[in-house]
């Protein structure tokens, strides 16, 4: 029968000959559940779609390496697409470690040069106040900070991350911004 439509299997067969017409029904029969499982890993639509494009690049790429014996091509779709979610996962949680150090950074930030002499070093204690009112705040309070100025993550991307509620996430930036100006404050009236 002309119009019979392919099982999975030979869809699989037919991508390993470089059949892109099998590829586009794969992609058609499969793509909902490996975007769902993506976006469920990922919890950001556009990082998913890019999974999902990624996933069946891969099967059109690997299609050799599907072991018909250890799963289903549907589990295997999944599993790329999780492994892939994942990896997405990491290097964003390694972007965001990278973002945490660079309060460490502003040692090394150039000052701009000014007329008065001693500007640079009430710069140098200026900074060295804030490197300790920042030392001062709870773990949760820095790592916030980090994520919203360093990599210039919006509040609800750092609760995705995190995996923490929006409002605490808020709360955890503005008491931190509060504890830091009640401290520079402080320190300049005495």
């Amino acid at each position: 029968m002309p119009n019979e439509v392919p099982d999975d299997q030979e869809l699989i067969r037919r991508i390993m000959r470089g059949e892109e017409e099998a590829l586009r029904a794969l992609y058609a029969r499969h793509s909902r559940l490996v975007y769902g499982l993506a976006l469920r890993i990922v919890k950001d639509e556009p990082v998913a779609e890019e999974v999902t494009q990624d996933v069946f690049l891969r099967a059109w790429e690997k299609a050799d390496t599907y072991q018909r014996d250890k799963a289903q091509v549907r589990t295997w779709l999944a599993r790329i697409a999780r492994n892939r979610s994942i990896d997405v996962l990491r290097r964003r949680s390694s972007q965001d470690a990278r973002a945490r150090g660079a309060w460490e950074d502003m040692k090394s930030a150039s000052l701009e040069s000014q007329v008065d002499p001693s500007a640079p070093v009430e710069a140098g204690f200026e900074q060295e106040r804030l490197r300790a009112a920042i030392a001062a705040l709870p773990e949760e309070q820095r790592a916030a900070l980090a994520l919203a100025f360093f990599a210039g993550r919006t509040h609800r991307e750092i609760a995705e991350v995190t995996g923490e509620p929006l409002g605490t996430v808020k709360s955890r930036i503005r008491g931190a911004m509060q504890k830091l100006r009640d401290a520079l404050e402080g320190e300049k009236g005495s």
